[in-house]
């Protein structure tokens, strides 16, 4: 006990519970009612061992469920002080131990002490009576040491500041004894200590007064009026002076309680005996229970609550019907048996939310009371969160529970919780109660950004417009707001030493690229850069993408035609014999376009034909022939145009001239490929030449071949395109195949003529199903399908010397018959 300081002083007992490695302790402190506000109830800083300079930055504060906020804390000193006024007869009415019941919390870690405040009982209040004046009629027989009960004084204060004595005032008649009735205070009874003689005296007049034990004691006065009555000589009598009945809380109305009993020896009128309830101060039991004047029996008469009243302390009078009625008093105790009527009720005094997806386990999302109105065994409680979830309660102390995180939080998956808790008690049968809490998920940067594919295909024109969009990038993260929010770069990587930042550029917000430079077909097939998508998170998150770019091919290569035909602007002259027959082989007209595909496709066409019509040639093979035998009418020159037209949109085309001459002997025939010289006389010597140039040629073949091989390799850019050894393959019609890794070409002869030469088709790219056509002797076209090839495809010069040394090869090993000096006109006849 600390000394008194006054009023509104305060008594301050401070116990401190620390539990290693939890966030909970409690602290008592003590205060007496009607203190004044600001008064200091204790300090929390110390108390609880916080530096006073943290206070305010964890975000210390006082809940509790009360809907007055009675103390606060001072979060620069760490006081907890009165900023209510707290009136203990107000705040706990008749209960003998009040306190108040908060919590202090604090963040950054979150923690909460419990904390109980004991109210201290001032005097602040004088004993009362209900009646102003009392009237007792005593009949005049009636014998010493009858008792009379008095009016009990109503004192709000409790405990020591209640009533604890009465006084009566001086007088000859009456004494006072007081009785102590224990946790129902004290009671007084007048005590008639001579007899009494209405003659000599009708009326006497008492003063009771009421003390309490408050220092200074207050005192309040009832006026006692005693009216002498005559004579009654029997009094009644109650079986027993104390009765004791209990009566469950919920039992309906009607139900009896329990029979008094009282009997009177006198007779008649004077011996008939009536029951009646006395009240006492502000209770009334007649409020609760019925009494049956004549029988004594006692029943229910309105509802019962156990958590309100647990029992009535009832005075009963029998009083008999005398000209001087005489009465008996006895006590009686009604208790009230609990029933389990009342369910559990759970409060959420502070709730955190939105609570961070990242979240620790353990962290406070909560704090939780749990309060039943029963008593025992019902009024105990168990506590838990319904079904699994990254939820639980954690118990602080007795009914007070912390709702923490106990597992992995993912807003992507369920951004809010509806944490169910329900509380039962050990009632038969038990009760329980519910309640949802709504937990909120806050959103953390733990998604990078994510591509629909893992590589990204684009097919662009070449001679695509410059600043052209020529896709949009998009990646989605399921993160929120600026977490979620993508920006795109590209990482600088160069093909043929130039950045690719100089060739495409992508909008950081849309993701869209663009193009830079036009592209080239012929000399970029495809390439392939990284793409980086980054979040706008703290810490940003990113993610990367492949992207390659594929170039399609445009038509915008005109055909070249090869050697020893040159261009138009020069006339090229061939002859023929006057003798040619039908189908008698003029010249071969070769051309090439750089173009792939059908772009590259060649067809041959006559132009400005003059005379009879006597020349044809192949749409695909470049092959011109005659069309049918000379005759005296037919010209001697013949000009002929060549027109080599390609199959793109729109068709590109190259001409060449040629003279056709006609003369009359086989011998006056010059072509391109007959000065080849022959030796009748010589066949051995001829054979051993042929041998060698043979071997010669192809030597210098492989190793140009080889040559060519090692340059493209080193040249090869690993990022953008690749090359491989091409290859040559002959087919059993005579047909040769050259292909690369990056494009096939068919090679076809002429199978009827010494002027057999090679027609190059390459493959088109991209294909989604690319074609590989082949040319046989006719003037028809052979599709078949072959696989899609992605990568660069070789410069088609490079075949020209191919081209030569299959021409070669092709006319030098050609069977050779014996001739005759004289020229004969089918010697120059087709040949296979």
């Amino acid at each position: 006990m600390y000394p008194r300081r006054g009023p509104g002083c305060v008594w301050i007992f401070v116990a401190l519970l620390c539990l290693c490695g939890r966030s909970s302790s409690q602290l008592s402190y003590s205060i007496s009612e009607e203190a004044n506000k600001g008064s200091v109830v204790g300090n929390i800083a110390k108390d609880l061992n916080l530096n006073v300079q943290d206070l305010e930055s964890r975000g210390l504060r006082v809940v509790s469920s009360y809907s007055e906020k009675y103390v606060d804390v001072n979060l620069r000193t760490g006081n907890l002080f009165v900023n209510e006024r707290i009136d203990r007869e107000e705040l706990c009415p008749h209960v003998v131990k009040c306190s108040l019941q908060v919590q202090a919390v604090l963040s950054d870690p979150m923690t909460a002490h419990r904390i109980e405040i004991n109210i201290i009982d001032m005097n602040d209040n004088a004993p009362v009576f209900v009646e102003n004046k009392h009237v007792l009629n005593i009949s005049e027989s009636s014998l010493t040491g009858e008792r009379y009960p008095l009016p009990v004084a109503v004192d709000a204060d409790m405990g020591g500041n209640a009533v604890k004595s009465y006084k009566l005032s001086q007088n000859e008649y009456f004494s006072l004894d007081v009785q102590s009735g224990g946790e129902h205070g004290v009671s007084a009874e007048l005590v008639l200590q001579k007899a009494l003689d209405r003659e000599t005296r009708s009326l006497i007049t008492l003063m009771l007064t009421a003390i309490d034990g408050g220092k200074p004691p207050k005192s309040g006065s009832l006026q006692i009026n005693v009216y002498v009555i005559d004579a009654n000589d029997n009094i009644p009598r109650f079986s027993q002076s104390l009765y004791k009945a209990s009566v469950k809380e919920n039992a309906p109305l009607g139900t009896p309680v329990i029979k008094l009993n009282a009997t009177d020896l006198d007779e008649g009128i004077n011996g008939k005996i009536l029951y009646s309830f006395i009240k006492r101060g502000n209770s009334d039991p007649s409020n609760i229970f019925a009494l049956h004047p004549e029988t004594g029996e006692i029943t229910l008469k309105d509802s019962l609550d156990y958590e309100g009243t647990r029992a009535y302390e009832i005075r009963v009078q029998a009083k008999d019907q005398g000209a001087s009625p005489r009465s008996a008093y006895a006590k009686l105790i009604i208790e009230v048996i609990d029933v389990n009527d009342n369910a559990p009720e759970i409060s959420v005094t502070s709730l955190m939310t939105p609570v961070r997806e990242d979240a620790q386990f353990g962290t406070i999302v909560a704090l939780v009371t749990v309060s039943d109105k029963d008593g025992g065994s019902n009024g105990v409680t168990k506590c838990s969160v319904v079904g699994s979830g990254p939820f639980k309660l954690k118990s602080n102390y007795k009914n007070d529970y912390s709702l923490v995180v106990d597992g992995q939080l993912d807003r992507e998956m369920i951004s809010a919780h509806n944490v169910t808790i329900t509380a039962t008690d050990e009632g038969s049968p038990p009760l329980s109660g519910t309640e949802v809490i709504i937990v909120q998920v806050a959103d953390v940067n733990d998604n990078a950004p994510c591509f629909t594919e893992p590589v990204i295909y684009i097919y662009v024109k070449e001679n695509n417009p410059v600043n052209s969009k020529i896709y949009t990038i998009h990646a989605f993260d399921p993160d929120l707001d600026e977490n979620a929010k993508v920006s795109y770069k590209l990482l600088d990587i160069s093909y043929k030493n130039i950045p690719i930042s100089s060739v495409l550029n992508i909008n950081s917000d849309t993701g869209d690229i663009i193009n830079l430079q036009p592209f080239n077909y012929e000399e970029l097939k495809t390439f392939q850069f990284k793409v980086q998508a980054t979040d706008s998170g703290v810490p940003p998150l990113s993610s990367n993408v492949t992207v390659k770019v594929l170039i399609l091919d445009e038509n915008d290569n005109n055909p070249t035609i090869l050697t020893p035909y040159s261009e138009h602007g020069s006339v090229n002259s061939e002859t023929i014999p006057y003798s040619a027959e039908a189908g008698y082989f003029v010249a071969k007209i070769r051309a090439v376009d750089a173009d792939s595909g059908y772009n590259a496709l060649l067809s041959y066409h006559l132009t400005e034909l003059k005379g009879n019509n006597l020349f044809r040639i192949g749409t695909s093979t470049g092959e011109i022939r005659t069309k049918r035998r000379m005759s005296d009418n037919d010209l001697k020159t013949h000009p002929l145009v060549v027109l080599v037209s390609d199959n793109g949109e729109p068709s590109l085309s190259a001409t060449v001239s040629i003279e056709v001459m006609v003369v009359e002997s086989t011998a006056d025939v010059q072509t391109q490929f007959r000065h080849v010289p022959i030796k009748e006389d010589s066949f051995s010597d001829l054979n051993l030449y042929l041998l060698i140039a043979i071997v010669s040629v192809s030597v210098i073949f492989l190793l140009s071949l080889i040559s060519l091989i090692a340059v493209r390799c080193h040249r090869t850019d690993g990022t953008f395109s690749r090359y491989s050894a091409p290859m040559i393959t002959t087919h059993p019609d005579g047909s040769w195949s050259y292909s690369k890794a990056t494009q096939q070409y068919d090679v076809c002869f002429s199978s009827d003529t010494l002027k057999s030469d090679v027609v190059v088709f390459p493959a088109p790219f991209p294909p989604a199903d690319a074609e590989l056509i082949s040319i046989n002797g006719g003037d028809t076209f052979t599709r078949t399908q072959t696989l899609p090839n992605k990568e660069k495809v070789g410069d088609q010069w490079e075949l020209g010397f191919i081209f030569w040394f299959l021409d070669l090869q092709d006319r030098k090993l050609k069977p050779k018959k014996k001739k005759k000096k004289k020229h004969e006109d089918d010697s120059d006849s087709p040949g296979s």
